[in-house]
């Protein structure tokens, strides 16, 4: 019995079940920049399809990875203040290099290296880090949580009939909800020739 054993074995053992995800994960994330020219390229950008125990598992690995670059994205603006639009090792840069506002710079940019090399450590894939800190950031700097969303699919997967869902980022493909104002029924107004029969009834003879 597994009580109180968290996650899914999936068939894999814990070396497996994590080179599994790593590559899941840079995978969706590579998505969104995938080229006209890449076989693997999906119909629609930022979406993969798997099976909905995998896709589960997958989406706390996705939404940690993007709350990690969420937390460095503070660091970056506040270093950016001290930062230098000089070349590299031109004579600006250099005396840039040399004076105060570089301490300041590196201190303040620390934090958000620090970052980086975490999210390197469960990506392994430099253009999945890329994407992460340079779009997915950005795009879900105001967002506490809930980056994507599991969608189940009514065909099943050939050859062993898995049931499969899609993962996504939301922000795209959201689904607005339209509720229908409903309106009071009309009053129901009698004519005055209607009236004056139901009215002789009435009265006592």
């Amino acid at each position: 019995m597994r009580h109180k054993v968290k996650g899914r074995t999936l068939g894999r053992n814990a070396t497996h079940r994590k080179a599994m995800f790593r590559n899941m994960a840079a995978s969706f994330i590579r998505t969104l920049h995938a080229g006209e020219d890449d076989p693997n390229k999906p119909k629609t950008l930022g979406r993969i399809i798997t099976t909905v125990e995998k896709a589960k598992e997958l989406r706390p690995y996705i939404e940690k990875l993007v709350t990690i670059a969420r937390k460095s994205l503070v660091h970056e603006q506040q270093a950016q203040s001290f930062s230098t639009t000089a070349k590299r090792n031109s004579t600006e840069w250099k005396s840039w290099r040399e004076s105060d506002k570089y301490a300041k710079w590196a201190q303040a940019i620390a934090p958000a290296v620090t970052y980086r090399r975490k999210a390197f450590a469960l990506l392994r894939d430099k253009l999945a880090v890329q994407i992460l800190f340079g779009e997915l950031a950005k795009r879900f700097e105001s967002r506490d949580g809930g980056y994507t969303r599991i969608v189940r699919i009514a065909t099943r997967r050939l050859g062993d009939g898995g049931k499969q869902a899609l993962i996504e980022f939301v922000g795209v493909h959201d689904r607005v909800k339209q509720r229908r104002a409903r309106t009071a029924p009309a009053p129901v107004v009698e004519s005055a020739a209607a009236a004056a029969p139901a009215a002789a009834e009435q009265q006592p003879k």
